[in-house]
C-alpha cells in the first residue's frame, strides 16, 4: 500500500552498511553500492542530501567517504523520509497547495487527511536504529520470559 520511495531505500541501505562498519571508519558510495546493489548515481545523491541535512559527514579525497555523525536513536523514520522526499502525503491533496480536480466532489479527503496524520505520527515514533537493527518481536518476548527457542524447537521435533 504505502511504498517506501527507492531513494529512501537507498538511504536506509547506506545507513545500515555504515552501522556495520567500525565506528569512525569512512564508507564510500562505491563500497555501499557494491555491497547493496544500489544505483551509484541515486545513492550518491541520497548521501549528499543526508550530508547537507547533518546526518552524515563527508570527507573528500582519495581515502574519503561518509560516516554517520548523528545518533540514529534520535532520528525518526519520518525525519529521514522528509529529508529525502519532502513532507509525507499519501494522496496529492494532503499537504499540497495545488488544487485537486475532484476536490469539490471528493468524499475521502477528510479520512485520508486523518490517515496521513496517523501515519506521520507513527513514522515520527519509529527511530532509524529500530529499523536498521531490529530485534524480532517474538525473540524479544521469548527473551523477556527467559524461554529458550532452541530447546523448544527440539521438544516440538
Amino acid at each position: 500500500m504505502t511504498k517506501i520511495n527507492r531513494k529512501v531505500e537507498y538511504a536506509l541501505m547506506a545507513l545500515k552498511f555504515m552501522l556495520e562498519r567500525v565506528p569512525g571508519e569512512l564508507s564510500s558510495v562505491k563500497q555501499i553500492c557494491e555491497s547493496t546493489g544500489a544505483s551509484y548515481d541515486a545513492a550518491a545523491r541520497v548521501m549528499q542530501i543526508m550530508t547537507n541535512k547533518g546526518l552524515l559527514k563527508s570527507v573528500q579525497g582519495a581515502h574519503g567517504g561518509y560516516q554517520i555523525i548523528t545518533d540514529l536513536k534520535k532520528v525518526s523514520f519520518y525525519d529521514l523520509t522528509k529529508m529525502i522526499e519532502g513532507p509525507l502525503a499519501v494522496v496529492r491533496c494532503v499537504g499540497s497547495d495545488e488544487p485537486c480536480e475532484i476536490a469539490n466532489s471528493c468524499n475521502i479527503q477528510s479520512p485520508l487527511t486523518l490517515f496521513n496524520s496517523k501515519l506521520v505520527e507513527f513514522y515520527k515514533k519509529l527511530s532509524l536504529i529500530e529499523i536498521l537493527s531490529p530485534v524480532p518481536t517474538s525473540q524479544k518476548i521469548f527473551d523477556e520470559k527467559n524461554i529458550d527457542l532452541k530447546s523448544m524447537a527440539e521438544v516440538w521435533s
